[in-house]
């Protein structure tokens, strides 16, 4: 059965009329929502620490900036952005208290809510926006008058209101314009995770890197294996995006296709889709959640210390810089 999907035409603003957002966060994604909002005519705050490296952009950017405390205070719609494992903390010592009948407590990611990491109040709405796309891309896309598709889920609608305002949050960032679809936070929270740890992030990074060190340790040189391995990856991924796995296949050369096709398979083969069900199976049962909790709880953000110098030490990064100083030669290596 397709997802319930949502088109501008379909939705209204009318749901936060009178109503105040407060954002609390201004990353990529805060900067980026708050902003598109505010420019849809929406009420919004921005809650962040005193003193802290965005509250001067947040007022540059024509926010109104308030301490975390007294932004959950002033808002009838509490829109969470920060990061996942400082919602919690974050959440007690600053919103809880402000958390009181008939206001949302929103999300752009259901972890901490399908986790149970934050527990709401029975007598106030649970709500998430979740734009597929970096913050940077939903202001752009937003200024060029079209927008980022987003999930939409209601995990409790206690107002009965709850789905007026999440779509009409969504309208406000510009999502409704290439359309929203409905999902619930626990599909979401499960399904990002999978993607993030066996294909986009995880699994890519281990392909190329392995794909890598199979030429060079059959002596072809280091740069051109990162032309053929890593630099051309977004060549393909950007055909695939734009027209689909057969739409890429279709404009590659012949001789492309063909070994695509006969050998792709071979490499994640069957073999790999079991390690790909483990993996989700330790998601679906909390184990990743609980595992990154303890981590984070001990190590803080050196937890991903020792697997990134792996990464910045192999011969991929290291003829990476080189190599992309070539086509980028005023980009920042970061």
């Amino acid at each position: 059965m397709p997802a319930k999907k949502w088109l501008d035409n379909q939705v209204k603003l009318d749901a936060l009329k009178n109503q105040t957002i407060a954002v609390i966060g201004y990353g990529i994604q805060g900067r980026a929502q708050a902003s598109n909002m505010k420019d849809s005519g929406l009420k919004v705050v921005v809650g962040l620490r005193k003193g802290g490296k965005t509250w001067k952009q947040a007022e540059s950017d024509g926010h109104k900036v308030m301490e975390v405390s007294e932004a959950a205070k002033a808002g009838d719609i509490l829109h969470i952005l920060i990061p996942d494992m400082e919602q919690a903390d974050t959440y007690k010592r600053a919103i809880e208290a402000h958390v009181t009948f008939g206001k949302a407590l929103s999300f752009s990611h259901g972890a901490a809510i399908h986790w149970k990491w934050i527990v709401p109040p029975k007598n106030v709405d649970v709500i998430m926006v979740a734009p597929k796309g970096p913050g940077q891309r939903v202001r752009e896309l937003y200024q060029e008058g079209f927008g980022t598709p987003s999930l939409v889920a209601v995990y409790q609608d206690y107002t009965g209101k709850a789905w007026d305002k999440v779509l009409a949050m969504a309208k406000a960032i510009g999502s409704t314009r290439p359309g929203v679809l409905q999902t619930s936070f626990k599909e979401e929270v499960e399904t990002d995770w999978f993607g993030e740890q066996v294909d986009l992030c995880g699994g890519a990074h281990a392909l190329v890197m392995n794909a890598f060190e199979t030429l060079v340790e059959a002596g072809y040189q280091p740069e051109v294996a990162y032309f053929e391995c890593l630099h051309e990856l977004k060549l393909i991924v950007d055909l695939v995006q734009k027209y689909g796995i057969s739409g890429m296949y279709n404009r590659v050369s012949e001789t492309a296709r063909y070994g695509g096709l006969t050998r792709g398979p071979r490499i994640i083969d069957k073999e790999a889709k079991k390690k790909m069900k483990q993996v989700l199976g330790e998601i679906q049962s909390g184990e990743f959640a609980d595992e990154w909790v303890s981590i984070y709880k001990k190590e803080g953000k050196n937890s991903f210390a020792r697997y990134m110098k792996e990464i910045e030490d192999h011969q991929v990064e290291k003829v990476g810089k080189d190599m992309r100083r070539m086509m980028w030669p005023k980009a920042d290596e970061v």
